[in-house]
């Protein structure tokens, strides 16, 4: 059978219906599935960076600002691996690419149980995590969006980026409790396990393609044939960020993200525990509080995704930004009881509600200003996000140390957030 006459089988095919004529579910839904399953194993290790400032500052002696340097170097690779994965994915596809980066995690995490000083901290906790977390960050699901989606891809955007306070959900009060019961090390092999258990399940069930199956992308009216292996990986990626740098948008884009990094991973994810820690709050208590911000997370960031097909997403990134700034600002008042009162109660349902909102609306200006570079530039976006997280996470630790408490971080943070707000607005919509 010749070429032509192949894909016009596909395409027959892919117009079939169910038997009895029903419609089935399409099947882009049931990779979103295994995508999002995926990325929950691959946010376990996310949930143990403060959960171990206080037990390897105990056992090592190391300070704060050490160990919030090997977090600021897995947050940063974990932003600059992601176009490079994006491209990655083009060339070799998304099940090698992920399979892999799963296997490294988990060889990162395991190696951890035997470090004795701080380099190899940095060596498995900074690069190897760091490494095969970036190549599962967001690129991933901005890869798996674009491929098999048409409609709806603010929605599923907006789930996918859940999936990973979903990991953080399921994963930190378990590890909290396991670090608390039985010190640290058990709580890394489970971070390795959750990560290499998911590999055969990627295998199995992901698909790089539509066409792999024999379908068009979900909402699409003709079908999309698989385009070729591209060649060259690291030189797309590199020339896509060259062409994308030369335009405003990305870096208004790339400067809103930094500061959400900032005000997220690098802040919050890092620094709350042990700051609740430092008021008298028991550790178990305090990672309790971060799971439920992950709770509200996944509301938040599904209904942000439904916003995103509807409104405006300059508009909605003010918002968020604004909103998120103003609640950074009464945290150090929240903080000084150890108790856990109405108001902390109000700050991480707020907190969670607006935790990655962000993404979904950053990811539709990527794809509105960038076509079929966008998700490589969104990896490029996310880098920026991580260096600011990574950035924070290093001054955070420094900043405790120095003064003794985190307040000044929490105030700087806020007044970032508001930065962030007005350089979304000014974000100019392309013209067709």
């Amino acid at each position: 059978m010749t070429q032509t006459n192949e894909a016009a089988a596909v395409v027959q095919q892919a117009s079939k219906p169910g038997h009895g004529g029903r419609r089935r579910v399409h099947r882009a839904w049931f990779v979103a599935a295994v995508t999002f399953v995926t990325i929950i194993g691959a946010a376990a290790f996310r949930s143990v960076p403060g959960l171990l400032i206080d037990p390897l500052h105990d056992e090592f002696d190391w300070s704060r600002g050490t160990i919030g340097a090997a977090v600021s170097v897995n947050l940063a690779l974990y932003g600059l691996t992601a176009p490079f994965a994006a491209a990655l994915m083009d060339r070799f596809g998304i099940r090698r690419v992920v399979a892999v980066a799963l296997t490294v995690i988990a060889l990162g995490s395991g190696l951890t149980v035997w470090m004795t000083a701080a380099w190899q901290l940095m060596l498995c906790w900074g690069l190897l995590v760091g490494l095969g977390s970036g190549s599962m960050a967001l690129a991933f699901a901005a890869t798996v969006t674009n491929r098999w989606f048409t409609e709806r891809r603010g929605l599923v955007s907006g789930i996918l980026t859940a999936a990973s306070a979903s990991g953080q959900l399921i994963f930190l009060p378990l590890l909290s409790w396991i670090v608390e019961r039985h010190e640290w090390r058990p709580a890394a092999v489970t971070v390795a396990l959750a990560a290499l258990a998911v590999v055969p399940f990627v295998w199995l069930l992901l698909r790089d393609h539509p066409a792999d199956v024999g379908l068009k992308p979900y909402g699409a009216t003709e079908f999309v044939p698989k385009p070729a292996p591209v060649p060259g990986a690291a030189r797309r990626a590199v020339t896509v960020l060259f062409s994308a740098a030369r335009t405003g948008p990305f870096w208004l884009l790339a400067g809103t993200f930094a500061i959400c990094g900032a005000s997220t991973n690098g802040l919050i994810q890092t620094h709350f525990v042990p700051a609740a820690h430092d008021h008298g709050m028991p550790l178990t208590t305090a990672a309790s509080l971060l799971a439920v911000i992950g709770v509200f997370d996944v509301v938040g960031t599904i209904a942000s995704g439904w916003f995103t097909d509807r409104f405006e997403a300059r508009r909605l990134l003010a918002v968020y930004y604004s909103l998120r700034g103003v609640s950074l600002l009464f945290l150090p008042l929240l903080l000084i009881t150890p108790s856990v009162q109405p108001p902390m109660i109000f700050f991480i349902v707020f907190y969670g509600l607006d935790w990655v909102a962000t993404v979904p609306p950053t990811l539709a200006l990527c794809r509105e200003q960038y076509g079929e570079d966008s998700a490589i530039v969104f990896g490029w976006v996310l880098a920026s996000h991580q260096l600011g997280a990574a950035l924070v996470a290093f001054l955070g630790g420094v900043a405790r140390d120095t003064f003794g408490s985190y307040d000044v971080v929490w105030y700087a943070s806020g007044a970032l957030c508001a930065v962030a707000a007005l350089m979304a607005l000014v974000i100019r919509r392309r013209v067709a």
